[in-house]
């Protein structure tokens, strides 16, 4: 009982040196939650402007105008400081024809993309500013292609305002809560799918295509909120659909704002289905409906007449596994009304196809053992049409942007320096801003003209970040990889104590995330907890940063495999680099732990419960702990319904495993979690106290899946694992 109380009180006082900046370590965790230390600056809110010589952007509440070549301000085009009661500018959109602009204030989320908020329309001609509604709080406010309106959805219904004599016409009228919605999504759609507006324009703005939710069917889910000095909780519930429960019924409609009549889109006669995406073609009054069956392995495009609302079959994909969901996105009709470009993984590894309107293959765009991540888009002012877009050909660690034609040929690797490049291209393809890290450097924003692919000029080079970095000798990303049992090859990296001896030995970290499709071990910049990781290096740790099977970027058959049996591979692969790590001569074997969060908390609870004895230690926030207890779309797209696959539901929940548990752990949960639920961590706790185990757990109050909200929340986070470390690894 001494020793243990001697060695908490010492690692409380090594703390408290760390986190008030005495001896040689420099980094606190103020710094990277509260002070803002290691800020990365960017640039932000571009708006293209039509003349391809100017561009706007959101800085210190002023939408700016700025020329292109020169760099210098040409114009104040709006400032927040005109708003009502000095409200923030939180995004801006403008009319096509710039006359207006659409300006989104006072925004308050709902859960983690959803939102309602104050919008207002500036009249660059007449200087004025109007409030778009006095009838209450408004959602995804959008121009009509030609500007004369704005539609929004408020309370479950949708409306569009003319801009003329800002008259408000109500589209539907069925909204209710917990029922019914029109024009946004729900929970799940919302959470798995990225959808919330769930409305969009026809080209000429005759018509508004929008989906229906009807969710009366789909159970609830209940949470208590605990308002400081209120004598009972709040009792909170929402539509949140468990695995193998039932869905919302989707359905797609049409307003035509001449005749003021909606029509029914015919999407088929099964309703168990989910619909990700709605877009109008470039066919004159054809939309296109992506339509998933519900264990979402075959991938439909409908072509529906926007008048009769009749559809046909353009397109069908179907997989043994999972579709994902970037094909959705990346289906682009072309000019000519004949052609669409979408991505698909038939060849192992996600590229870009061309097929006719009618579905057939014209013929595929990208090919190799590497994998398209981000199409950018077509110019199709150019004869030869090139194609841009990011891929991992020069590495799975590296996002590099290149062009090819739209016959599959001359392809160009535009971007030149190894790490990550993302690109934020104008409309019209003469300019593109490309922001590019490394492991050893922050985000560097550049402006390159597209003809020529030569740099105009630097926009952001983060110095002071760099300065920053410097001044503290952060630990540099060491890269290895190894191989498992299986010989399945895995990467990572490690983050070592700057004082580091190899005649040492040290308590390794192990971070990882793991979610299918995911990738924490790239060339890239910091990353998730960073700074953290960074502070525990400084304590005398090695933090090793590992993706294991099921993570992205390196082909179907390396991300799929964990398909019907999520968890299994992944703590397999951890347990691996468990005993890779513990035979290094720098690590002590006997001091190895894991933690992560999310999908992460579910693998360090397993891998702990299952990978006795080569885990010390484990912290797991907010994990699932049985895909029971998780929501449809995701966990039906990875494990099929849990009627059909019980197995994979219960054979690596970390319940089913807890009597295992042999090493020190630490739960951590918020209470008002709406993604994950708090019932996860209640259940595993149950099944940890009936297996006779002794555990550490926290809870947060009222905070969601992020642990955010309210005042040192995530310095007392930090602070509270990092002594769980300090006295247990």
């Amino acid at each position: 009982m001494i020793f243990a109380y001697l060695k908490k009180y010492l690692a409380a006082i090594l703390l408290l040196l760390v986190t008030t900046g005495y001896g040689q370590q420099k980094i606190t965790i103020e710094d990277f939650t509260e002070k803002g230390t290691f800020s990365q600056r960017s640039i932000g809110g571009i708006n293209w402007m039509n003349d391809g010589n100017y561009y706007t952007s959101l800085i210190d509440n002023r939408i700016l105008k700025f020329n292109i070549i020169t760099g210098e301000t040409e114009d104040v085009i709006f400032d927040g400081a005109s708003l009502d009661k000095q409200k923030r500018i939180n995004r801006y959109q403008f009319s096509a024809d710039e006359g207006k602009i659409l300006i989104t204030t006072d925004r308050q989320a709902i859960y983690r993309r959803s939102y309602t908020a104050d919008f207002y329309i500036y009249d660059l001609n007449t200087k004025s500013l109007t409030l778009l509604s006095e009838n209450g709080r408004q959602a995804y406010a959008t121009f009509s292609p030609d500007g004369s309106r704005v539609a929004f959805t408020r309370k479950n219904n949708l409306y569009y305002v003319n801009l003329n004599d800002m008259s408000e016409v109500q589209v539907t009228d069925t909204g209710e809560a917990q029922k019914i919605i029109n024009g946004s999504s729900d929970w799940v759609y919302e959470e798995e799918l990225s959808l919330t507006k769930a409305f969009c324009w026809s080209p000429t703005g005759e018509k508004l295509a929008f989906y229906t939710f009807d969710e009366s069917h789909v159970k609830e889910y209940n949470m208590q909120k605990w308002k400081d000095g209120a004598l009972y909780p709040e009792d909170y519930r929402y539509k949140y659909p468990k695995a193998g429960e039932r869905n919302a019924i989707v359905t797609i409609h049409i307003f035509d704002l001449a005749t003021q009549k909606i029509v029914d889109a015919d999407i088929g006669e099964e309703w168990d289905i989910y619909i990700p995406r709605i877009k109008w073609t470039k066919t004159k009054d054809l939309l296109s409906v992506i339509r998933l069956n519900r264990l979402q392995n075959k991938f439909n495009i409908l072509h529906v007449n926007g008048s009769t609302g009749k559809s046909s079959l353009a397109f069908t994909q179907s997989y043994s596994t999972y579709v994902d969901i970037d094909e959705a996105d990346d289906l682009t009709y072309l000019n000519d009304g004949k052609h669409f470009i979408i991505s698909g993984e038939k060849s192992g590894f996600k590229h870009l196809y061309l097929y006719t309107m009618e579905g057939k293959l014209v013929r595929q765009l990208t090919s190799g053992d590497w994998e398209v991540k981000t199409f950018i888009g077509i110019d199709e002012s150019q004869r030869s049409k090139p194609i841009y877009y990011l891929s991992t050909e020069t590495s799975p660690l590296e996002r590099q942007l290149y062009k090819i034609d739209l016959k599959g040929r001359k392809k160009t690797k535009l971007s030149d320096q190894p790490g990550i490049n993302s690109v934020n291209m104008s409309a019209d393809f003469s300019y593109y801003i490309n922001y590019h890290h490394s492991a050893n450097t922050p985000i560097n924003v550049k402006l390159f003209r597209t003809s020529n692919n030569k740099m105009i000029r630097v926009l952001e080079s983060n110095e002071k970040l760099k300065e920053t970095i410097a001044s503290l000798n952060l630990s540099k990303k060491d890269y290895f990889s190894f191989k498992t049992i299986d010989e399945t090859t895995l990467e990572g990296y490690l983050l070592k104590p700057n004082d580091f001896q190899e005649e040492k030995q040290y308590p390794v970290l192990i971070y990882q995330y793991s979610g299918p499709g995911s990738q924490n071990v790239t060339n890239g910049w910091a990353g998730s907890h960073f700074y953290w990781h960074q502070l525990l290096t400084q304590l005398g740790y090695i933090v090793a940063v590992i993706d294991s099977r099921g993570t992205g970027s390196r082909g179907v058959d390396f991300q799929k495999i964990t398909y019907k049996q999520l968890g299994k591979y992944e703590a397999e692969d951890y347990i691996e680099a468990a005993k890779y790590l513990g035979s290094q001569p720098f690590v002590d074997a006997k001091r190895i732990g894991i933690w992560g969060w999310s999908y992460g908390g579910y693998i360090s609870s397993l891998v702990l419960f299952k990978g006795a004895p080569y885990f010390k230690t484990a912290i797991a926030v907010s994990p699932v702990t049985t895909w029971r207890y998780y929501d449809t779309i995701y966990t039906e797209r990875y494990l099929q319904k849990p009627q059909d696959n019980p197995a994979g539901y219960d054979d690596n929940s970390p319940i089913t495993h807890a009597a295992k548990l042999e090493g020190n752990f630490l739960l951590i949960h918020g209470t008002g979690d709406d993604n994950v639920h708090f019932q996860n961590a209640v259940n595993l706790q149950n099944a940890l106290i009936s297996a006779g185990k002794q555990f550490h757990s926290f809870y947060y109050p009222d905070r969601a899946h992020g642990i955010r909200k309210g005042k040192n929340t995530r310095t007392h986070l930090y602070r509270m694992m990092t002594d769980y470390l300090l006295g247990n690894l």
